[in-house]
């Protein structure tokens, strides 16, 4: 094919008079291609192929019209891929390329719409007012945690008019992780829009109906009603109707993600986020008012959202049955529980970071959340009333290993030695923290080894008289107290009542 100069050349020379032989001669060209590009309107010396030749498909172009039936038949999730189309062809005996299946699967599709301008991807701008709206989505990025490859649920949040994003990542996509992003979100931009865009993730919408009718999760809406906003879910499968978000997350994961990160913990990355997501906002130029930047245009926007008086009680619960040795399975770990919970049933609050167990309406644990698997967590101090009766459990029972003991308790561990009356002793010391409080007992051992006695009938008997009542003040007489009628002795009124025989 010529290119623009030559074929401007060959016009110009030739309206200057010269020949057609001439012109081929000196260019090394044909006088047919000459011939072409002079009756060419406007130079233009384009090619347009009127039928394609389909030397290899020919033979496989009914069986491959077939296949690409029934996969556009099948569910979007299920369609199979053109690779997969070109290998079952040459399962076949097809010896085309993979170029040419893909070309024709494009012209099948074209010529299968009735109309040209069905399934164009043309879309309507869109314009909110500010706190109107914010848009909350999703997205897997792949980041290495303490030395190790790990893929976290990171959460993406943007107010829609100032263009301000907030970035979280979580090791898990639960609904526990939602709530949390939410208050984080909220307190990040310093304060909370009137309306929620999201699409129909589980967490949030329970049923999905015809148009925009949703029934959303019960404690979504509570979370929804807390900070006063109104949810809105997207079409399924129109990622456009919250496409600012939609392109946040490939923006950030080309500009945050990329080269992959490197952090020692889950808390150092969210913290570098969180400063990525300022100095992008104070960066950034805004799409619409180019005379700001996105941290002005949400410096104006501050004042039109509603203020966040309180962050959300964001935990998921669900039920649990505690077993007799005190643990609770839950989220692939097991937790301990304090020991009046054993074998009852308990429920158990998960938050993005850690879990509340309760008996009723009493806290019987609480730990920091792990995600691992296969792990268990003691708390020693749930196992003080089982210890009391079995003093031997300390040395092998698996809670007390590698006990960080208080600074107090662990200098007496070490005054009362080992063995089994060693044991027993501290054991009596330990079961007073349950009725006197860690501080009373800690500030008795103290008391008693300044004595220079690593005793625990000392520590009990300090503790014993710490709780005895302090005694009763006697009451001040005052020495001057005068009467205003002194009295006066006279036996003989005795004798009047007595009678006149005993006077006799």
């Amino acid at each position: 094919m010529l290119v623009v100069e030559t074929v401007v050349r060959i016009r110009r020379e030739h309206a200057g008079g010269k020949p057609i032989k001439a012109i081929a001669r000196d260019l090394r060209l044909s006088r047919k291609v000459v011939r072409k590009a002079i009756r060419a309107p406007e130079g233009a010396f384009d090619y347009h192929r009127s039928v394609q030749p389909l030397p290899r498909i020919g033979p496989f172009q009914e069986r491959l019209d077939t296949l690409l039936t029934e996969n556009e038949a099948r569910h979007r999730r299920d369609r199979l891929r053109m690779t997969r189309i070109h290998d079952l062809l040459r399962r076949e005996g097809f010896e085309g390329s993979y170029d040419a299946v893909r070309r024709y699967s494009r012209r099948w599709a074209d010529a299968r719409r009735k109309d040209p301008g069905d399934d164009v991807a043309a879309f309507i701008p869109l314009l909110f007012k500010p706190g109107e709206a914010y848009q909350f989505d999703w997205s897997h990025e792949d980041v290495e945690i303490a030395g190790k490859p790990m893929r976290v649920k990171v959460a993406h949040m943007r107010l829609c008019a100032s263009r301000a994003v907030y970035v979280r990542a979580y090791p898990r996509e639960t609904q526990e992780m939602v709530f949390d992003a939410h208050a984080r979100g909220f307190a990040f931009f310093g304060g909370v829009p009137l309306r929620g865009i999201y699409d129909n993730m589980k967490t949030a919408v329970t049923s999905v109906f015809v148009g925009k009718e949703r029934v959303f999760n019960r404690r979504f809406l509570v979370m929804a009603d807390h900070y006063m906003v109104e949810p809105t879910a997207c079409s399924p499968a129109a990622g456009w109707e919250k496409g600012q978000v939609e392109n946040q997350v490939q923006t950030i994961r080309g500009r945050f993600f990329q080269p992959r990160l490197r952090f020692a913990s889950l808390e150092d990355l969210n913290g570098w986020l969180e400063a990525e997501c300022l100095r992008w906002a104070a960066m950034q130029a805004h799409p619409e008012q180019k005379d700001m930047t996105v941290a002005e245009a949400w410096d104006a926007e501050r004042p039109a959202l509603q203020p966040m008086l309180a962050p959300f009680d964001g935990f998921h619960e669900t039920s649990h049955a505690v077993t007799g040795t005190c643990l609770i399975s839950f989220d692939r770990n097991r937790y301990s529980v304090a020991a009046r919970a054993a074998r009852r049933a308990v429920q158990v609050r998960a938050y993005a970071d850690r879990i509340v167990v309760r008996l009723g309406d009493e806290v019987v644990a609480e730990h920091p959340r792990h995600f691992g698997r296969d792990r268990t967590i003691y708390d020693p101090w749930h196992y003080l009333p089982v210890l009391a009766h079995k003093p031997g459990a300390l040395r092998n029972g698996a809670p007390f290993q590698g006990w960080d003991l208080p600074p107090a308790l662990a200098r007496l561990r070490r005054k009362l030695g080992s063995g089994d009356e060693a044991d027993r002793r501290f054991v009596r010391v330990l079961t007073a923290v349950s009725s006197d409080g860690l501080e009373a007992v800690e500030a008795a051992i103290r008391e008693a080894l300044d004595a220079s006695t690593a005793s625990d009938e000392v520590i009990l008997n300090i503790l014993s008289r710490r709780r005895e009542p302090p005694p009763v003040r006697p009451l001040d007489v005052v020495a001057d107290l005068q009467l205003s009628h002194p009295p006066i002795a006279d036996c003989a009124r005795y004798d009047t009542v007595r009678g006149l025989d005993a006077a006799a």
